[in-house]
């Protein structure tokens, strides 16, 4: 998360749960176009994930691209407004980038800041790594980030699997 995101989090009181760089995928045989095309198309979604409720405007496609409103709520959460922030498809010694940020406002117990980023890129070797990172800003956020066993690791490593998995078939 940008510091600015986190010092504007900060001063209006919300508890900001740390940056959680989840364990990244190295994943044989398959490209970084190859994982892409699951990670961007949510229409692909409930093949390979099944945490989420992703919701577009009236007309608007389900594939993400740069500057796209959607909703995305996960773990129970109402989705709240999204937008894809960066988004720059993979190419030869190009990694792919996707990130978006989820935000709901409400009372002051309510407001919910959610920065996700992915990375994908080819790497020598036939090998692709996957990477994402996430940060939570908002005490809804960081009560579920405080539970164990850590349902948002957890669910996040479902992501990975069922991206992989989905790109393998």
């Amino acid at each position: 998360m940008p510091r600015q995101q986190v010092r504007a989090a900060l001063q209006r009181g919300q508890r900001v749960d740390r940056a959680r760089d989840l364990p990244g995928r190295l994943v044989r045989g398959r490209t970084a176009a190859g994982l892409w095309r699951f990670l961007v198309d949510t229409s692909t979604g409930e093949g390979h994930y099944d945490n989420a409720d992703i919701g577009f405007p009236v007309g608007g496609s389900p594939v993400l691209a740069d500057d796209a409103a959607f909703s995305f709520g996960t773990f129970g959460f109402p989705p709240p407004a999204a937008h894809v922030v960066e988004f720059q498809e993979p190419g030869e010694r190009v990694p792919g980038r996707l990130s978006w940020t989820a935000r709901q406002g409400g009372g002051p117990d309510e407001p919910l800041d959610v920065p996700h980023a992915w990375l994908v890129e080819d790497l020598p070797g036939g090998r692709t790594r996957v990477l994402t990172q996430e940060s939570r800003c908002g005490k809804p956020a960081a009560a579920l980030a405080d539970e164990r066993p850590a349902p948002m690791l957890n669910g996040h490593r479902a992501w990975f699997d069922g991206l992989v998995d989905a790109a393998r078939r």
